[in-house]
């Protein structure tokens, strides 16, 4: 961006770095809060404001307001996100878990600027009224509810009002990274029950409607760390090597029926999902194998991938689990 251009929400951090006047605003804010502007490295090409819900509240939308003032004389400068071209989803309604927040937030409202009509999944309630109130009434039905009961299950076939032509399984919890011989059962549990069977229950209660209505598209989130073993602690690598297996046997089986499933394997991506390591063990051991991954991407560069599995244009691609990993997967 040249000396003439705003800085806004939506520039990158090293727009902002480089900048004569949002550089030094950027480092003070920093420098205040004890953080090394090297920690950003692996972050410098996404946009300023997602670092809101990557820092897990520790870097609020005040203080990006602040920021843009600062570097704007004052103004509040905005720059609106473009708007997508095609309307893939009108017409079609998809059930979306965990919509309230990160991918599965970006993935709905892709869906809703695309003609779609969501379901929209998740445990914060607050949340989905936010996303509700954004979009046109009657095109967000939101579900407050838990996808690892049976409760939630039923809220969501309560909710549905018809036929669902798609379902983004993206709910999902890490491990803290640890080791086989660290995990209790508690965590052992809570992980597959999110990103196991949740999906599993899910997939088993919508797939009879799809059958009656002769398709449907289903993408699940699987991981980086369902392609290899140096990506996760053990419970999260295990959880999303079954979603593989999941998707692929449900791909095989249901193929002749119409309907598509596939995953998408993100890499590192600045949402609120907790990384950090509970074991030093696994510190020792992963550390170096993590300080090799490409830059964090957002949330809508997933969001994309996972539109574009549940459209018409992957309507030829079944069965597929497709890194979006900014190349992870080739090292």
């Amino acid at each position: 961006m040249d000396a003439t251009t705003p800085l806004t929400g939506r520039s990158t951090i090293e727009q902002w770095l480089a900048s004569p006047v949002g550089g030094p605003l950027l480092r003070g804010l920093l420098e205040q809060g004890g953080i090394d502007e090297s920690s950003l490295a692996p972050a410098r090409q996404l946009p300023l404001a997602n670092l809101v819900e990557a820092s897990r509240g520790r870097f609020t939308q005040e203080v990006v307001d602040q920021l843009v003032r600062g570097a704007n004389g004052g103004e509040l400068v905005e720059e609106e996100a473009p708007a997508p071209t095609a309307q893939r989803f009108t017409g079609r309604t998809t059930v979306v878990t965990g919509a309230g927040s990160g991918i599965g937030r970006v993935t709905a409202r892709r869906i809703l600027t695309e003609g779609g009509r969501v379901i929209a999944l998740d445990i914060n309630a607050g949340a989905l009224a936010e996303l509700a109130a954004a979009h046109p009434e009657g095109t967000v039905v939101p579900v407050t509810a838990d996808v690892t009961t049976a409760e939630g299950i039923d809220a969501v076939l309560a909710a549905t009002d018809g036929p669902v032509h798609g379902l983004a399984n993206v709910a999902g919890i890490t491990d803290g990274h640890r080791p086989l011989h660290e995990t209790d059962d508690d965590v052992w549990g809570r992980v597959m029950a999110v990103n196991v069977d949740g999906p599993f229950r899910l997939m088993r209660a919508l797939v009879p409607g799809m059958l009656e209505e002769g398709g449907g598209a289903i993408v699940n989130v699987a991981s980086e760390a369902s392609l290899r073993g140096s990506a996760a602690g053990t419970a999260y690598t295990v959880s999303k090597h079954a979603v593989v297996g999941l998707t692929r046997s449900a791909a095989f089986l249901y193929a002749p029926q119409g309907i598509r499933v596939n995953a998408v394997a993100p890499g590192p991506v600045a949402t609120g999902i907790e990384g950090t390591f509970a074991s030093e063990f696994s510190r020792a051991r992963l550390g170096p194998f993590l300080q090799m991954i490409p830059p964090v991407t957002d949330a809508d560069t997933l969001a994309s991938s996972i539109a574009w599995l549940l459209s018409d244009d992957a309507r030829n691609v079944s069965g597929v689990i497709l890194p979006s990993d900014g190349g992870w997967s080739v090292q």
